[in-house]
């Protein structure tokens, strides 16, 4: 069975800078976009950053446009998400998220990813 585990969370002040790791696990995630999303309190989940199988193709929400950065390590079966310059409204839940094998492109959708990690919580105070 599938099953994607985030890591790296945590309290940050603002300005400060965190970098999420998710590590695939059951199978190899080589063929598959993966994205994060993430929610906070109150809101519903929304798009922050994807990207293709291979790396090559990278997207990301305005609101991280030049702060957050998405990789992966196929050798490792594992994404990252290094976010810099953070701020106190980036304060959510972050998840990692796998779309089926064979999907090349991240999409903006969340509807379109199959695998979900638990989350883990990123706090920015101000």
């Amino acid at each position: 069975q599938v099953q994607l585990a985030e890591s790296g969370g945590g309290l940050v002040q603002a300005g400060g800078s965190l970098r999420l790791s998710c590590r695939a696990s059951g199978r190899t995630f080589t063929t598959n976009a993966m994205g994060w999303f993430r929610q906070a309190p109150g809101k519903e989940r929304e798009f922050v950053a994807g990207i293709s199988w291979g790396g090559s193709v990278t997207d990301y929400a305005d609101f991280v446009k030049g702060r957050f950065t998405i990789s992966r390590d196929d050798d490792k079966n594992t994404a990252h998400l290094q976010m810099n310059i953070l701020k106190p409204e980036d304060t959510a839940i972050y998840y990692c998220a796998g779309r089926y094998a064979g999907s090349y492109f991240p999409t903006a959708g969340a509807g379109d990813y199959g695998f979900w990690g638990r989350g883990t919580q990123v706090t920015v105070s101000s």
